[in-house]
C-alpha cells in the first residue's frame, strides 16, 4: 500500500492572476440572472486547466530506436515527452502556472528500447556492484511537475518490484482505485489525490483526482500479479470513490482512466469486467466532471456522455499515444454561496510537433538516451538475406518463421519426456509491418523492431478441434472477399477491429484460409506432416504469455494445460538465437505452410 497521504495540497499561490487568461468573464447564463441584492456577495468566477497525457510508453525524445533515426510517420507526428514539455510550459505561461494541473492516464514504463534497458539491462531495481539508476520517465515527469498518473496495464509487465521502485522515484502518486491487494481487497495503490487551486479572496478550489486502471491486467500479466493483486471494474470502484471525493468537499471530480470509451472488451467472457469502460463510468456514476481516457491509442479530442442519473454532461478526452498529443481540459467555475460550482468544461487536443524539444529534459536525459542508442546498435550476428515484415499480414514470410523457429526450439528444449512426444507447433502475430532485418550485420534493434513487446513464452496443449477453433478465430482478421473478386491488401486486413497484434499465424501445421468463406468456416486442409489433423489429436502450442493468458479473446488457450513456461522475453530469446548461431539464414527455418485462398484458388 502506498503510504502517501491521499490528500496532497498543491503549491498554488494565485500569483498569476494578471497572466493571460487569468480571470474569466462571467458566463452568459450567470450574467442573465437576476442581479444580487444589497447584502448578497457578487458572484465570482474562476478558471483553471488540467493537461492530460496518456500511453507515453517511455518515449522521451522524438526518436525511433528500431530505425535508429528521428520518428517519422505519414501524418507528420512527433513523439516524446521532451517536445510535450515545451507545450506544457507554454500552457502554464499563458494560463498561469498556478491554474494548471498535469495528469497522465497510464502506460508509462514499457514500450521502447529505453524502457527495456532500464527494466532488464540496467534495471532500476539494482544489480550487483553498482548503484541502481533512476528511471528516465520518473526523471522527466518529475521535471515536468506531474500531479498524478493512473496505472496502466503495461506498468505491470516487468513485475511488481520494478513498478514499486518506479513509484518511489516519482514525485507524484500513481493512482489505481481498482488495483487491490489480493488477500485483503484493500487498495494496493493510492486511489485518489486532492489538489487545491488558490483563489485570492475566495475559498480554494478543491480538485479530486481519481485513478482507475484496466481489469485486463489480471489476464495479461497473470504471471506477475496472480495471488498478489486483484483488479475490479472501473464502474464499481468509481461508484465507491466518487461519492467519497464529494464528501471530502471536492468542487471538481476528475478521473484519469486507463480504459477506452467504447464499452468493448478483448477478452470475451474471461473477466466479468469491461476493458474499455470510461464511457460507462461517465454514464453510470454521478458526480464526475471530466475524464482523461487512455489505453486504446486513439485521439478523441472531446467526447460528451450524459449521466443517466443526473442528466449532467461529462466531458471525456483521449490524447494520442507516445506524446503525440496533449489534452487540455478548461474548467469554468462560479462561486455560489461560498462554494465553487462547475459551470462549463471544454476539452481539446494540441499537437506539439512544431515545437522544439525542451532543453531541461534534453539535458537531464541525453546521456541515458545515448547509452540506449549504443546498446540497440550492438551487432549480434549476420543475416544471409533481407527479411521484411511488409507483407507478413497476408503472406507466409520468412521473417515470421524466424519467430516461430525460436519459439519452437525453446519450448522443445524445456518439455518433459511425455510432452516431448507430442507434435509441437507455434503461433505468433505480425506485430510490425515496418520490421526489417537487413542482409549483413544484425543488431539488437533489428530484432527488437520485429518483436516489439516484452512477452514471455508458454507451451500450452490444444486438441486438433481446439486448434482449428483457434485458427478460425484468427481468420476473422480478414475481410470477406468473394471468389472472382480482386483482393486489395489495403482493405483485406483488420476486419472486425482485429488489429495486427491480435492476429496469429501458425507454423508446424499446414492450412489454407478461405477469405471467400464465411467466418467460422475459413480454415481448410488443416494438416500435420501431410496428414489431416484429427479432432482429438493433442498438440503443444508455443505461444506468448499475453495470448496464453487470454489476451485478444482466443478460444481455449487461456484454460489449456501448461506444458512449458518461461520468464525470458521472446525478444531476448531471438537475440540469443542469432548470437549463438552467428548467422540468421532463412534456409534453416523458412517454410510455406499457410496461404490465403478464394475457394481453391490461391490469392498470392
Amino acid at each position: 500500500m502506498n503510504r502517501r497521504d491521499f490528500v496532497q495540497k498543491s503549491a498554488v499561490t494565485g500569483a498569476a492572476v494578471a497572466a493571460a487568461g487569468a480571470l474569466s468573464a462571467v458566463p452568459a447564463e450567470a450574467a442573465s440572472k437576476k442581479k444580487p441584492g444589497k447584502h448578497e456577495p457578487k458572484p465570482r468566477t474562476w478558471s483553471f486547466s488540467i493537461l492530460g497525457t496518456t500511453d507515453l510508453h517511455s518515449h522521451v525524445f522524438d526518436w525511433d530506436y528500431y530505425t535508429d533515426a528521428e520518428y517519422t510517420d505519414s501524418k507528420g507526428n512527433s513523439v516524446g515527452v521532451a517536445r510535450l514539455a515545451t507545450l506544457i510550459k507554454q500552457q502554464r505561461a499563458a494560463k498561469g502556472k498556478d491554474r494548471v494541473l498535469l495528469v497522465d492516464a497510464g502506460d508509462i514504463i514499457q514500450g521502447t528500447s529505453l524502457a527495456y534497458y532500464y527494466a532488464r539491462v540496467d534495471p532500476i531495481t539494482g544489480g550487483e556492484g553498482h548503484k541502481a539508476p533512476k528511471h528516465p520517465m520518473a526523471i522527466a515527469m518529475n521535471a515536468m511537475k506531474y500531479d498524478a498518473a493512473a496505472l496502466g496495464n503495461h506498468e505491470f509487465n516487468y513485475g511488481i518490484e520494478l513498478l514499486r521502485k518506479f513509484e518511489k522515484s516519482c514525485d507524484f502518486p500513481l493512482l489505481g482505485a481498482n488495483a487491490l491487494d489480493a488477500k485483503t481487497l484493500k487498495p494496493a495503490f493510492q486511489p485518489y489525490t486532492v489538489k487545491y487551486i488558490k483563489v485570492p479572496g475566495a475559498p480554494d478550489i478543491k480538485v479530486g483526482i481519481l485513478g482507475l486502471t484496466n481489469p485486463g491486467i489480471a489476464i495479461w500479466d497473470k504471471d506477475n500479479v496472480a495471488g498478489k493483486l486483484a483488479f475490479t471494474g472501473l464502474v464499481e470502484q468509481a461508484k465507491k470513490y466518487v461519492p467519497r471525493l464529494r464528501a471530502l468537499g471536492c468542487d471538481v471530480v476528475f478521473l484519469t482512466d486507463h480504459s477506452g470509451l467504447d464499452g468493448s472488451s478483448s477478452w470475451g467472457d474471461s473477466l466479468p469486467y469491461i476493458e474499455n469502460a470510461s464511457n460507462l463510468v461517465a454514464q453510470q456514476v454521478p458526480g464526475i466532471d471530466a475524464i482523461l481516457v487512455g489505453h486504446t491509442h486513439v485521439e478523441v479530442s472531446s467526447y460528451t456522455v450524459t449521466n443517466e442519473e443526473t442528466g449532467k454532461d461529462v466531458v471525456l478526452s483521449e490524447p494520442y499515444c507516445y506524446g503525440m498529443r496533449l489534452t487540455v481540459f478548461d474548467f469554468e467555475l462560479e462561486l455560489v454561496r461560498g462554494q465553487w460550482k462547475v459551470t462549463d468544461v471544454a476539452a481539446q487536443t494540441l499537437n506539439p510537433n512544431a515545437l522544439e524539444e525542451d532543453k531541461e529534459i534534453t539535458k537531464l536525459l541525453k546521456a541515458d538516451h545515448e547509452l540506449v542508442v549504443k546498446y540497440v546498435n550492438t551487432p549480434v550476428g549476420t543475416c544471409t538475406e533481407e527479411l521484411s515484415g511488409a507483407e507478413a499480414c497476408w503472406k507466409d514470410e520468412p521473417i515470421m518463421d524466424f519467430i516461430h523457429e525460436v519459439q519452437m526450439k525453446t519450448v522443445a528444449a524445456g518439455l518433459s519426456a511425455a510432452d516431448a512426444a507430442l507434435p509441437l507447433i507455434s503461433v505468433a502475430a505480425p506485430f510490425s509491418r515496418t520490421a526489417d532485418i537487413p542482409a549483413g550485420d544484425v543488431t539488437i534493434r533489428d530484432i527488437a523492431g520485429l518483436y516489439i513487446y516484452d512477452n514471455t513464452l508458454y507451451g500450452k496443449k490444444l486438441t486438433g478441434a481446439q486448434l482449428k477453433d483457434y485458427l478460425e478465430y484468427a481468420a476473422k482478421y480478414y475481410a470477406l472477399v468473394p471468389s472472382g473478386t480482386a483482393v486489395d491488401t489495403a482493405t483485406l486486413t483488420n476486419a472486425n477491429s482485429f488489429w495486427d497484434y491480435m492476429y496469429d499465424t501458425a507454423a508446424g501445421v499446414s492450412y489454407d484460409i478461405d477469405i471467400a468463406a464465411a467466418e467460422g468456416s475459413r480454415i481448410k486442409n488443416l494438416s500435420y506432416n501431410g496428414t489431416a489433423v484429427a479432432a482429438d489429436q493433442v498438440f503443444v502450442v508455443a505461444v506468448n504469455n499475453y495470448r496464453a493468458n487470454g489476451g485478444s479473446g482466443y478460444p481455449h488457450i487461456a484454460t489449456a494445460d501448461i506444458a512449458y513456461s518461461s520468464t525470458n522475453e521472446i525478444r531476448q530469446l531471438m537475440i540469443d538465437y542469432v548470437t549463438t548461431t552467428g548467422t540468421l539464414d532463412p534456409a534453416d527455418f523458412a517454410a510455406l505452410n499457410w496461404r490465403l485462398v478464394q475457394g481453391s484458388t490461391p490469392v498470392f
